[in-house]
């Protein structure tokens, strides 16, 4: 039974109706949640956030101009927002389990808003998927994502390539004319001594190498690239391996829980080292091989399908740090060795993935910037 109140003449009136066994199950399943949680301050924050960056945005484009950086107290500012806790509780949101006469109108709402293609899911039902969390995590038919056999990396995700090409110094860029440092990004050199000495036999001569790029690399002959992918919200949220590859050192750095998204990459210099991010680092047949999933605000949860370690978002966790995790001191011995087009992990909803790779000279992008690509599509070739 449901009770209902109300006050007349100075008397408290309650009612009661009756309640289907669905909408019972709803309830007793939100109860413990929604106990710890206010709704209206969170409402207030996250539309106050929102509509802050529309306004913004809309005054960029009247005016015509290039975005502004954002100062060091306007980002400080964005940082102190409690993009983490918010993060969790989104993330416990998915998990409460819908009545199934509520899942279709919720996912058809979300597939009309971010035009989800669902004729690609492995299951087409609204109904099959429990809550927002297995929605987001579908998966997709078999035949939907076909690897490209004419290019040795392919897309590793659906989403759009923000940026791309070659990285000439330890500054790369996470946008057009907006940098971030390559150290800060995957952790400084000391911490990857011994993983790094065993991808390359030959860097204990290099001892004294000019930067931390050319610390990377495993021969003269190479340079260094790099490719950004976005995932927006109705994109395919898993991501698959771009190359055959083994996964030496997982570095998990925790940090800010900030918005991806390109109009933000566009303000806030080095982002993606503010974030929290997961960085894989191995080697492929020509040298140096990265792979890393960074977090945004609602994606706390990053999920690495062979690492049941790996914990993000996780309350406590302090922000600057981060915590190593080798899979074999040597490829040839052991580390985590990946099919190219194999599934790796998944996002809670969305985020951006980063690949850094050392390759010959020679090699060439088939993409550009701003393109939409999709998972197995060629990014490029020798």
């Amino acid at each position: 039974m449901a009770a209902s109140s109300w006050t007349a003449r100075g008397r408290t009136i309650c009612r009661f109706s009756p309640v289907s066994c669905s909408q019972r199950r709803f309830f007793n399943s939100g109860r413990g949640f929604l106990s710890g949680y206010r709704p209206l301050p969170v409402l207030v924050a996250t539309g106050g956030a929102y509509y802050g960056y529309q306004q913004y945005k809309r005054r960029d484009r009247a005016d015509g101009a290039p975005p502004a950086l954002a100062t060091p107290t306007q980002v400080a500012l964005y940082r102190s927002f409690p993009t983490r806790l918010l993060s969790r509780a989104w993330g416990r949101v998915n998990g409460v389990e819908l009545p199934t006469w509520l899942r279709k109108p919720v996912y058809s709402l979300y597939i009309w808003t971010f035009g989800v293609n669902m004729q690609e899911a492995a299951v087409e039902d609204l109904r099959h998927y429990r809550n927002l969390g297995e929605f987001f995590r579908r998966r997709l038919k078999a035949s939907a994502r076909p690897l490209c056999s004419a290019s040795c990396l392919v897309s590793p995700a659906d989403g759009r390539i923000v940026h791309l090409g070659r990285v000439s110094s330890s500054e790369v860029e996470q946008v057009k004319g907006v940098t971030y440092s390559l150290e800060d990004f995957l952790g400084p050199q000391d911490g990857r001594d011994k993983v790094t000495a065993a991808l390359s036999a030959s860097l204990s001569t290099r001892a004294e190498a000019a930067s931390f790029r050319d610390g990377l690399l495993t021969s003269p002959d190479n340079d260094l690239f790099h490719v950004v992918v976005y995932l927006a919200p109705g994109d395919y949220h898993c991501f698959h391996s771009p190359a055959d590859w083994t996964v030496a050192l997982r570095r998990h750095f925790t940090g800010s829980l900030l918005s991806v998204s390109p109009g933000v990459a566009g303000r806030v210099k080095a982002l993606f080292c503010l974030n929290e991010r997961v960085a894989l680092s191995g080697r492929w047949r020509h040298g140096f091989f990265s792979f890393t999933a960074v977090g945004a605000t609602n994606v706390g949860s990053i999920r690495i399908y062979f690492d049941r370690e790996l914990r993000t978002n996780a309350p406590g966790d302090l922000k600057g740090h981060f915590h190593d995790l080798r899979y074999g001191e040597e490829p040839a011995k052991g580390g985590v060795a990946l099919q190219r087009g194999e599934a790796v992990g998944e996002f809670n909803l969305g985020s951006t993935v980063v690949v850094l790779f050392e390759a010959p000279k020679a090699f060439t992008f088939s993409v550009e910037p701003g393109q939409s690509v999709r998972v197995g599509e060629g990014l490029g070739s020798l």
